[in-house]
């Protein structure tokens, strides 16, 4: 694996370790690119903050000048990115947008984890549905986020845990992946998920990527320090890939 965009930090709340330790990590493993991204404030109405879930507002700036830190201390050694992890909310985006513009962020993932705008109600995306109308909800959220051209790539396109009929997923999942590729951006092979034994990847979503003919880049999602790099979870997923004949991409271009 020669580089990794998808690496959190301890601001989001669910995450440990320090930004130095993934980088010293990531170095010791063999990584030539590490790309922090961890998720992204959101600037909600009200009092309302989902916490555990996303950095606040306040702490993006020390976010933006930790990874530049050792951006440069580090150019030698590795090459480091700034980004982040996003959910579309549509109430929401523009606003996030103009929060993040003064910042010299690189690139946005976009990783769907709840409907509507994140807010109380709401379907998160690991609960478990079987109705056809959150699936339905689920793509066309996401493809209306793909279609602002903002996105490097699409983390975890199989987060949501649907467990209705499988030839109904298949079916709406295929207007997804076939969007996705007509945009030239590439989807996810989780090493959380895969790791960790989760419900994604699904093997009925990557079935169709595979059969559309979407590119794939593999991101660690790493909570850990230690997660930055997992030789046996790489394996797994180049293998998956290979399997299914799907176009791995070693790095992928930010500017």
């Amino acid at each position: 694996m020669y580089a990794n965009y998808h690496t959190h930090t301890w601001r989001c709340g669910h995450a440990t370790g320090t930004e130095r330790e993934y980088v010293e990590n990531a170095i010791r493993s063999g990584l030539k690119i590490l790309g922090f991204s961890d998720h992204t404030p959101q600037l909600y109405d009200g009092d309302y903050y989902p916490e555990r879930q996303k950095m606040r507002p306040e702490q993006l700036e020390d976010y933006v000048d930790t990874v530049l830190a050792l951006k440069k201390e580090y150019e030698r050694e590795i090459e480091i990115h700034l980004g982040l992890e996003v959910e579309y909310y549509p109430k929401y985006f523009e606003r996030l947008l103009r929060f993040t513009e003064p910042y010299p962020i690189e690139y946005m993932l976009l990783g769907q984890h709840a409907l509507g705008n994140g807010e109380p109600g709401d379907l998160f995306a690991f609960s478990p549905t079987d109705a056809p109308e959150d699936l339905l909800h689920y793509i066309s959220q996401c493809l209306e986020a793909l279609e602002t051209g903002r996105f490097l790539y699409f983390a975890h396109p199989d987060v949501l845990r649907f467990t209705g009929d499988p030839a109904f997923y298949q079916r709406e999942m295929r207007r997804l992946c076939v969007r996705a590729k007509e945009l030239r951006i590439p989807l996810e092979i989780n090493l959380l998920g895969l790791g960790d034994h989760r419900n994604y990847p699904n093997p009925l979503f990557w079935e169709v990527a595979a059969e559309v003919g979407n590119q794939v880049v593999l991101g660690c999602d790493a909570h850990r320090p230690e997660n930055v790099y997992r030789p046996e979870v790489i394996s797994q997923a180049e293998e998956m890939a290979a399997g299914l004949n799907l176009t791995v991409l070693e790095s992928l271009p930010l500017s």
